[in-house]
């Protein structure tokens, strides 16, 4: 709008729109020029910042400072109920489309995470995000306050606290593309495995600063406590280690914005994290993460959370289920494989000690000279 005449043009004469990448997707595939349906959902909606948390419409405030016109905007609409049906000229003609999330939304879902319950997915970064029930929790501690879902027009709106972490899976790409210390990304598991610690060795994968909830743009990675002694295997097991313990930082950031009533424990007094994610394949940094939360990590069946998620909702949307079935199943948990912790207090308590001083090592790097 700023920048592009074309675009300014075109919204002053009506001949623009403005979404995000589902809007773009159900309007091309409801007909696009043709009587495309221009909607967004909650979740997506709630990305753009533009979006009330609270009422879930455009903030009128928001898009006046922006100078932003409502009538570009898509309709907002819940994550599970019939939007329209894909039009002629595609597969699939006149199936409807009635389940749309965004990616980590999906992925609560696909975990039927209930008030108070967590879920991570490892990919090339990390994200976390706790279900905190039908009201928005304000973070102090550094986290971002979200929609986590709404499945139906008349249904209850669950929030959410997220962290969000730059780097996990990508620091195993590093070792195998700039490093070359494995030849593909499945070696790292065999590689660490052939020693039982770190050997002192402490990895923080700030390669463009940290995010939750550290927030530090100053930092830069570093790779700290090495001896003669160090030998690949060591880091490879600090790179899986940095994983876990950025994940620990964001839940227990979590635990204290949420508090005691904001998460679910079992009957073992424990707070159960959920995994997903190509990366969980990882035994071994499954059994890692556990050992450094103290608490069972939950890894499901289907670890391609996000996909079972969407269809989830449009399950619900067209009634092959209901929501109250859904998260009341327990399936996920039946099915699942559970690490649990094997790591005594003190061990624990060490670790994380260090990693902290790691960490702060890390800040004021980036005005380094090349």
């Amino acid at each position: 709008m700023e920048n592009k005449e074309e675009v300014r043009a075109a919204i002053k004469k009506g001949d623009a729109l403005f979404g995000t990448i589902d809007t773009w997707l159900i309007w091309n595939l409801t007909g696009g020029v043709n009587g495309g349906i221009h909607v967004t959902d909650v979740s997506n909606a709630s990305r753009t910042m533009l979006m009330n948390l609270q009422t879930l419409d455009w903030d009128k405030a928001t898009l006046k400072t922006l100078g932003i016109p409502a009538e570009i905007l898509p309709k907002i609409v819940s994550n599970a109920e019939v939007i329209g049906k894909i039009a002629k000229g595609w597969p699939l003609f006149g199936v409807p489309i009635a389940g749309c999330l965004g990616d980590q939304h999906a992925a609560m879902v696909g975990q039927a995470c209930r008030r108070g319950e967590a879920k991570c997915t490892y990919g090339t970064g990390a994200f976390i995000l706790l279900n905190t029930g039908t009201a928005p929790v304000k973070s102090t501690h550094g986290l971002l306050t979200t929609l986590a879902f709404k499945l139906g027009p008349k249904a209850q709106t669950n929030y959410a606290l997220e962290g969000s972490i730059a780097i996990a899976g990508a620091a195993v790409q590093w070792l195998r593309d700039s490093l070359g210390i494995i030849s593909s990304a499945s070696e790292i598991e065999s590689l660490a495995s052939k020693v039982d610690c770190t050997g002192g060795v402490y990895f923080v994968p700030a390669f463009n600063g940290l995010f939750a909830p550290w927030w530090r743009d100053d930092a830069r990675g570093i790779c700290i406590g090495i001896t003669r002694f160090t030998s690949k295997s060591h880091i490879a097991r600090a790179v899986l280690e940095s994983m876990c313990f950025q994940v620990k930082d964001v839940l227990d950031s979590m635990h204290k914005d949420a508090g005691e009533k904001g998460e679910v424990k079992n009957e073992k007094e424990e707070f159960l994290l959920r995994v997903d994610g190509g990366a969980t394949v990882n035994n071994l940094l499954m059994q890692i993460q556990a050992d450094l939360l103290g608490s069972s990590v939950v890894r499901p069946a289907d670890i391609e959370t996000t996909a079972l998620g969407a269809a989830y909702a449009a399950g619900i949307a067209v009634g092959v289920w209901k929501e109250e079935e859904l998260f009341a199943s327990g399936q996920i948990i039946k099915t699942a494989s559970i690490f649990s912790p094997k790591s005594s207090v003190e061990w624990r308590k060490k670790k994380v000690d260090s990693w902290c001083k790691a960490v702060e090592r890390t800040f004021g790097l980036a005005d380094l000279e090349m």
